[in-house]
């Protein structure tokens, strides 16, 4: 019987131990990520967000060819689905 609860309280720590490294490899991150996007109410934050962002926009000025070519394809049905409906408008709401 003994023996027993040394194996159970050693499966025990092999999981907590396991769980734990789990979570401060993989959740700890993207729950920290989340929680930036969920403080956008805060001003300093949007100020990081639209400085980020406005970097990105400025990189992808400066690329030769900022879509790849599936994305252009993806952008251009969407684009043409848009349009049709669009031209589906009613006239009476025009």
């Amino acid at each position: 019987m003994k023996n027993f609860f040394i194996k159970l309280i050693a499966i025990l720590f092999g999981i907590i131990f396991l769980l734990n490294y789990v979570y401060n490899s993989f959740l700890r991150e993207n729950i920290s990520k989340f929680e930036k996007i969920i403080s956008l109410n805060e001003r300093d934050n949007r100020i990081e967000l639209r400085d980020k962002i406005r970097i990105e926009l400025s990189d992808a000025i400066e690329k030769d060819k900022i879509f790849s070519d599936e994305d252009k394809i993806i952008l251009y049905k969407l684009y043409k689905k848009i349009q049709n409906e669009f031209k589906e408008i009613p006239k009476s709401n025009k």
